[in-house]
């Protein structure tokens, strides 16, 4: 069996092993582009993308509502409002990018309309079943130490595997502060980390 330290020590994203397996697919941003733009007309464009950023798009959610539920709401509503973009640009438009924008920002209303107070965030491995309990608790336990810019920053890095130019451009700050707030995030966690599975 694998040991805390053994998952959760290292590096940028080991850290983050548990809940890492990407499902953006391998298809390129030019791909995942048309897509977005046939959306609206296509199911089967509309069902492909789900399939692609479902678990990353659920991630981002949680990382910002904390509720199971809300996110799973969250998941849904942001491929609604795929199909109701009418003003992305398939050519010049970061499609990746993009749907994790409008996941953030839908999740970011509907922590507003819904959550009050948030203090207890864990991010479950969405639709998989082999991620233990004692896995879960763990994660949880670590995430609690990110402020919620950092927490956000990591999932979208670690889950998401966005580039930092890219969560810039969804946070709206400059690339630097991402890479200082996602370095310092790091070395929060691998410290917490250690220092839990010491106990």
């Amino acid at each position: 069996m694998i040991t805390s330290s053994e998952m959760y020590r290292g590096g940028g994203t080991t850290i983050l092993n548990i809940f890492t397996q990407n499902d953006t697919s391998t298809k390129d941003d030019g791909t995942v582009n048309r897509l977005i733009e046939t959306c609206s007309q296509s199911k089967e464009s509309l069902s492909t993308l789900y399939c692609m950023f479902k678990k990353s798009v659920f991630a981002v959610a949680f990382s910002i509502t904390s509720d199971y539920h809300l996110s799973e709401d969250c998941v849904a509503e942001t491929f609604i409002r795929l199909t109701q973009v009418r003003n992305f640009n398939p050519t010049k438009g970061d499609g990746r990018g993009f749907i994790h924008k409008v996941a953030r920002n839908v999740a970011l209303e509907m922590r507003r309309s819904h959550c009050k107070d948030i203090d207890n965030v864990y991010i479950s491995n969405y639709g998989e079943s082999d991620c233990t309990i004692e896995r879960s608790i763990f994660l949880n336990e670590l995430l609690t130490n990110l402020n919620d810019k950092q927490r956000q920053i990591v999932v979208m890095r670690c889950c998401s595997e966005l580039s930092f130019k890219e969560i810039a451009k969804i946070m709206k700050c400059p690339e630097s502060t991402v890479k200082s707030r996602y370095k310092k995030a790091i070395s929060i966690l691998q410290e917490k980390a250690g220092a839990d599975s010491e106990k």
